[in-house]
């Protein structure tokens, strides 16, 4: 449900601003307005102006902004470490950390700067090290016939070898060897071995192609291969113990200072925020007043705060809501614990207006209804139970996965429920094992039965839709709105008795005056809902209609359980036959969970809220730490 909120003003002297919003974002309670729009009466315009900063808070709070800044550059170098938390109160040493930030950054930042090149240098090490070990078994020839020269080379596309080859064979006259591998990260090396003679030749060849030559680090000097596989795996092991160095030098940096750092920043952002609101506050010679909203529950808990922290100076108003207002109260939602998990699923719509309804109540009432018709089977609903209790258990700190596991529990039950109607576990197995019929119906032959049941339920969706709105738009004085969506739900009355008469189910003899009454009622219903009243009746019937998508999905997955249970009984193995049958159930649970979900929340955020939801409403945003 929709909280009620309170249009308030709370007034007071002007030293008492920043002790009177202190205390309201401990509260937690007090959402500021900054528009004196429906606040302040014209009349009284001319005496009162927006809260002005003296210099000295004007200063304070540019010093702050400025720290701020500064502390997270300091923060974004260090590493996201698990630290104990600083039990120093800021204000104390905030001097003290704004003289020592600077520092602190530069040796952040050495530090950083040490470890990310001794990583880049560790992969430029790991690379040489997979070209040297290719090659490694051309060393001993290489130490025989010291006339030749050694080409190494970084192939981007290995699909370039083949062309290489061929280029490299016509220019030495396949007087070569050309030896690859491939590095860590995928990419193809080489070593060309050819005389010193037409060295310079190859290497303009692979200029050409645009095949880099494949550089080693200066370190390397003019050692033999033999000296730089030695080197290479030398330095490896030197660069790893260096940046585990490192790294534990930035965690000793993290650990000490970082707790302090993180305390200051969270106070600075508090302080920031009350010197930022003092801005939407306003003043006269003598006082401030500060308007906003806040749930009217809360009003007198306010009032005792303020009485018992800063005595009478301080008043606390509930001004008068006016019409102009409803577009402006922010909104907050809270409902009972059986529809709080709901919440998940209205998230995904904006909020509704302040005047409208919250649909989240509905939702948990009839989704877990059209999941467990569409679904409708007692194993199907044991199983997606059992793994409902499972998310709830293992992610209970993770709300929205606890959320959609509790939403997943009620709609297994509901499932579990119409699979007992409907004689259905694990499609027709209670049939099959133990010649036990439906309580109900059976789906898989009932079908007309199940599509007049799936019409009744979107007839009954769509008329409370409408018999929502109907009352909201009177009660917002929108009477030809409510008129229209009241002649709406008698017409959709009136249409079924006549479809009714035809099946014997409503009485023949007044199927003759319901049409004159549909024809009676046209008039006015153009009347009511302008030009496009007839589109929008149709749009209602369409959306009534819509509904039939219950019967189709859950045949579905009837006919798909039953196809499982009749190919596991041909295999003609018990054991063979379950797993066939298995595989298929599971594949029928997974699009079980899936297909209702989607196809439920659809016949609500379209057919069923269009009718009476009202959005565009703002998130209440009180004032807190």
């Amino acid at each position: 449900m929709i909280i009620r909120m309170s249009k308030i003003e709370i007034a007071g002297p002007k030293d008492l601003l920043q002790q009177v919003l202190s205390l309201l974002r401990e509260l937690g309670l007090f959402q500021v307005e900054p528009a004196a729009i429906g606040f302040i009466d014209s009349a009284d315009e001319q005496h009162v102006r927006s809260f002005s900063l003296d210099e000295k808070t004007t200063i304070e709070r540019l010093y702050l902004e400025d720290l701020r800044l500064k502390i997270d550059d300091l923060v974004s170098l260090l590493p996201h470490a698990a630290v104990r938390e600083s039990y120093i109160d800021p204000p104390t040493v905030i001097e003290a950390l704004a003289r020592m930030v600077d520092h602190h950054t530069v040796q952040a930042r050495e530090l950083s700067e040490r470890r990310d090149a001794l990583q880049k240098e560790r992969v430029e090490l790991e690379r040489n090290a997979v070209f040297l070990s290719a090659v490694a078994s051309l060393l001993q020839s290489a130490k025989e016939t010291p006339n030749l020269e050694f080409i190494g080379l970084t192939v981007r596309d290995p699909a370039m070898v083949g062309n290489l080859r061929e280029a490299i064979s016509r220019i030495t006259d396949w007087k070569y060897e050309f030896q690859t591998g491939t590095a860590g990260d995928g990419t193809v090396v080489g070593l060309i071995t050819v005389e010193k003679a037409i060295a310079d030749k190859v290497k303009r060849s692979l200029a050409d192609e645009q095949v880099p030559e494949l550089t080693f680090p200066a370190a390397f000097g003019s050692m033999t291969f033999t000296e730089k596989i030695a080197y290479v795996n030398q330095r490896k092991i030197e660069a790893a113990a260096e940046i585990e160095g490192a790294t534990a030098a930035q965690e000793r940096f993290a650990h000490r200072w970082l707790p302090l750092y993180r305390s200051v920043r969270d106070w600075i952002d508090g302080r920031l925020s009350l010197l930022r609101t003092t801005a939407s506050a306003y003043e006269t010679k003598m006082c401030f007043f500060i308007h906003g909203w806040m749930p009217s529950r809360d009003l007198e808990r306010i009032r005792g705060s303020l009485l018992r922290s800063l005595g009478p100076q301080v008043v606390v108003e509930e001004k008068e809501m006016r019409e102009q207002d409803l577009e402006h109260v922010p909104i907050a939602l809270r409902n009972p614990a059986y529809f709080r998990p709901f919440e998940l699923m209205t998230s995904l719509l904006p909020l509704p207006a302040y005047r409208s309804y919250d649909p989240t109540p509905f939702i948990g009432i009839f989704f877990p209804i059209f999941f467990g018709i569409i679904l409708g089977d007692a194993g199907y609903g044991l199983v997606l139970l059992l793994g409902a209790w499972y998310l709830r258990k293992r992610f209970r700190g993770d709300q929205r996965i606890h959320d959609g596991g509790t939403i997943l529990m009620i709609s297994s039950g509901y499932t579990i429920f119409f699979g007992v109607l409907f004689g259905e576990f694990f499609g027709d197995l209670p049939e099959r094992l133990f010649h036990l019929q439906p309580l109900c119906v059976e789906r898989r032959t009932a079908i007309v039965p199940m599509l007049i049941f799936s019409l009744a339920i979107g007839a009954g969706h769509v008329v409370l839709g409408l018999l929502l709105g109907a009352m909201n738009a009177f009660q917002r004085n929108l009477k030809r709105e409510g008129l229209f969506k009241a002649l709406s739900i008698v017409v959709i009355f009136l249409i079924a008795a006549v479809l009714a008469s035809f099946f014997g189910v409503f009485p023949l003899v007044l199927k003759r005056p319901a049409v004159l009454l549909i024809l009676f009622l046209t008039p006015l219903l153009l009347f009511a809902g302008g030009i496009l009243a007839p589109l929008e009746f149709l749009k209602s019937i369409g959306n009534i209609i819509s509904y039939v998508r219950i019967t189709a999905i859950g045949l579905t997955s009837v006919l798909l359980a039953y196809v499982a249970n009749q190919l596991g009984g041909l295999t003609g193995d018990v054991v063979l036959g379950v797993v066939v049958a298995g595989l298929i159930h599971g594949l029928n649970i997974v699009l079980g969970v899936f297909s209702p979900t989607i196809h439920s929340l659809r016949l609500h955020y379209v057919e069923f809220f269009s009718k009476f939801v009202e959005h565009g409403g703002r998130k209440f945003e009180p004032l807190k730490k």
